[in-house]
């Protein structure tokens, strides 16, 4: 039996007790469903995800032993999300530096086409709130790279606010992605540009997170720039793909 409801958010957290009910309650509020994947957070966010689930139907619970990366967390949301059947599946932060209010305009995106809707800080009419210059620097320079090293047209490679046709998803296989961190970004979108995907930008407004600390450390920077070299050295000998 087809879902009558075909578009779910997932939501990877870690210690986001301060924002986790609030975040999936904007997401309800416009209709979609909800797939919180829960990396076991001492903070006691996976409880609350599972009592926002055992009120709501249309909100699941997904936990994993540890703290294991977010591309990896992504992959177990994703596959949650397409086993049970929706269409549209949509990612985004749980922190409120995603506004959920935008997420209708990434699906009316693929309702008029596109294959992958990115919301992107980096086209005309997006931004970042309340950046200061040095932030901001770093991360169109670490998308200048993304286009450089693999030659794809994006903006804004590296955002986390996104919705894809379900086949878009499958033919991306993020089970399979090298990235853990921030650079799975990247590779996802890459890899629906390579197989023939369209991907939009959709203008957005990144702002500062409500509550909590940021997830990003040196480490995955550095994860992000490794691969990134590394990819862009393949493409240059012919070996495009990222696919395992």
């Amino acid at each position: 039996m087809a879902r009558q409801n075909t578009s779910v958010v997932v939501i990877p957290s870690y210690n986001e007790a301060e924002n986790l009910a609030e975040v999936v309650a904007a997401v309800r509020k416009l209709g979609l469903s909800v797939i919180v994947v829960d990396d076991n957070s001492p903070d006691g966010t996976g409880a609350i995800a599972e009592r926002l689930a055992a009120s709501d139907p249309e909100v699941q619970a997904v936990h994993r032993a540890s703290k294991g990366g977010l591309g990896p967390a992504y992959a177990r949301g994703f596959a949650t999300a397409l086993a049970a059947g929706f269409e549209q599946i949509c990612q985004m932060d749980a922190d409120f530096s995603h506004d959920p209010n935008d997420l209708p305009r990434l699906l009316e995106a693929l309702e008029a086409g596109a294959d992958l809707a990115l919301g992107s800080r980096y086209v005309t009419g997006g931004g970042t709130g309340g950046w200061p210059w040095s932030r901001q620097l770093i991360s169109r320079l670490g998308n200048a790279y993304a286009r450089a090293a693999l030659g794809i047209p994006i903006r804004d490679a590296t955002s986390g606010f996104r919705a894809f046709r379900a086949g878009t998803l499958r033919m991306a296989r993020p089970e399979s992605c090298q990235a853990s961190g921030y650079g799975f970004q990247v590779e996802m979108a890459w890899r629906a540009l390579q197989a023939g995907h369209s991907v939009q930008e959709v203008p957005i407004t990144f702002h500062e997170r409500r509550a909590g600390r940021s997830k990003m450390t040196p480490g995955i920077a550095l994860e992000a720039a490794r691969l990134l070299t590394v990819w862009g050295f393949r493409r240059r000998l012919g070996q495009a793909s990222t696919h395992a």
